[in-house]
């Protein structure tokens, strides 16, 4: 039975971001968790434009303009030199790298979204609340890794993620899977049906070639499965939720025709939506996802997705991945069983969910079990030092990538890890030394650590860590032992 009195620390550090102080829960910790359920606050822009996922796409062709232009600009300066001379003076060139033009044409916008998420969880009233936006965020994981997402991973959590963390799941899940965002980063851009016009165009073209053309042939574009698994694997169902290979390719021909017409969005009034179902690039016929025969046309993706949401498999999956972030790396049964039935009696309602997680004991084991990413670290340590966004204007991600967690750039559509082990290798260690070090070298000597760990951890705080930072030599090592103390870093 846990003792009432650690609730505050619990609350605040385990589904929370971490608090300077424990005063705001009054008490109630539950109830300062159940009064923050609901859709996402909106995010601060802290002076950088925060791009809509038309206005992303729209810089994307721009920038795509721009280097067709340098190219036709350049190529009469290279025929020019060929025959000995030129007719006027040449253009200046840009000696960047294309890689390193784009990643200037997007800077500022990359910027701008990257300090958003985070001054917006380090100012948050509604911390609880935000955990659930990062959560999903990285549960519908779309990373600028993949440079045809550059710029619109932040419009994606915007306008996807943050507005239906309230709602239901399936709202969730179609909003993310319809983003443009989504359709890009997994590649359903490409994906065409084997027998949809396009594809029978392309083909005919390509036969009809003469095989004296010098010009290159046609590419037929083909089927792509990538969103179709993952949605399978990585958002609904999960690796054993029973759904085989016929599957996969059965819903990719139902998801082909959704895409994102580059071209046509380049000069689109705001508002328009920058995904649309092309009837041309569409697999006809019916198709058989799960068992369930789905009728040719754009309504098949929500009916499919409808019963994935509704699927038994889903609410396991969902269940699971719930308390594991929350509470366990290895996930209590009992609060799985309790999230699961949650779930389907409530057909996938997500306040529903998170009142059934903060209402079950075993949320609130005093054993503090997760780590911290270093997402998490460092904006729990914002927090903690009532910085505000002042760390995030300096530099956009405020140290994190040197912890080697990449804002918005997760390594693969299964988002980072959520395991302990996955950031407890020595290198990963010692970076959080050295982080921790050089924040208390500048601010050690204008808080008080003693004070600080009392006040936010609570009784949280062991002896021994107490101790600890009571012995310190001076203030920049108070506050070094504070912030590496395994009540600071783990939740």
């Amino acid at each position: 039975m846990i003792r009432h009195d650690m609730k505050p620390a619990l609350a605040a550090h385990r589904f929370g971001l971490g608090e300077p102080s424990l005063d705001a829960m009054a008490g109630d910790a539950q109830g300062w968790l159940a009064a923050q359920i609901g859709p996402a606050e909106a995010q601060r822009s802290t002076g950088l434009e925060l791009a809509s996922g038309l206005e992303a796409l729209q810089s994307f062709a721009q920038f795509q303009r721009l280097q067709r232009q340098a190219v036709r600009a350049a190529a009469p300066v290279a025929a020019g030199a060929e025959m000995g001379g030129m007719a006027g003076a040449a253009p200046m060139s840009d000696e960047r790298s294309g890689e390193q033009q784009f990643v200037q044409h997007f800077r500022q916008r990359v910027q701008g979204d990257v300090r958003a998420r985070l001054a917006t969880a380090a100012l948050s009233t509604q911390p609880f609340s935000e955990r659930l936006a990062l959560f999903w965020a990285n549960h519908f994981t779309v990373s600028m890794a993949k440079a045809n997402t550059r710029g619109m991973v932040g419009a994606f959590e915007r306008e996807a993620i943050r507005p239906h963390i309230g709602g239901s799941f399936e709202t969730l899940l179609k909003a993310a899977v319809h983003h443009a965002g989504m359709l890009r980063y997994l590649d359903n851009d490409n994906s065409a049906g084997p027998a949809s016009a396009f594809v029978q165009r392309q083909a005919r073209r390509q036969q009809n070639r003469n095989a004296a053309d010098p010009r290159p042939a046609p590419r037929v574009t083909g089927l792509n499965e990538n969103l179709a698994r993952e949605v399978l694997e990585l958002h609904t169902l999960g690796v054993a939720g029973g759904y085989t290979q016929n599957d996969v390719t059965e819903f990719a021909r139902v998801l082909t025709g959704w895409r994102v017409p580059l071209g046509e969005l380049a000069n689109a009034a705001p508002g328009t939506p920058p995904a649309r179902f092309d009837p041309n690039w569409h697999q006809p016929g019916t198709k058989t996802v799960l068992g369930r025969r789905y009728a040719e046309g754009p309504e098949a993706l929500d009916a499919v997705l409808h019963d994935l949401a509704q699927h038994a498999a889903t609410a396991r999956f969902v269940a699971t991945k719930l308390a594991r972030h929350f509470v366990a790396d290895q996930p209590p049964p009992a609060l799985v069983a309790r999230l699961e039935d949650s779930y389907r009696r409530s057909g996938g309602d997500l306040p529903s969910l998170y009142r059934t997680l903060i209402e079950a004991p075993e949320a609130w084991s005093p054993q503090p079990d997760k780590l911290k990413t270093p997402e998490e670290f460092v904006i729990s340590t914002v927090r903690l030092l009532r910085l505000g966004d002042q760390p995030f204007l300096r530099n956009a991600d405020g140290g994190i990538a040197l912890l080697g967690q990449r804002v918005q750039a997760a390594p693969s559509p299964a988002g980072w890890p959520d395991r302990a082990e996955e950031w407890l290798g020595p290198d990963a260690v010692w970076k959080r030394v050295e982080w921790a070090t050089r924040v208390a070298d500048r601010l050690g000597r204008q808080v008080d650590a003693r004070q600080l760990a009392q006040a936010s951890l609570g009784p949280l705080l062991q002896d021994t860590t107490a101790v600890q930072i009571e012995r310190a030599a001076d203030g920049p090592q108070a506050l070094a032992l504070l912030l590496l103390a395994p009540e600071f870093q783990r939740r």
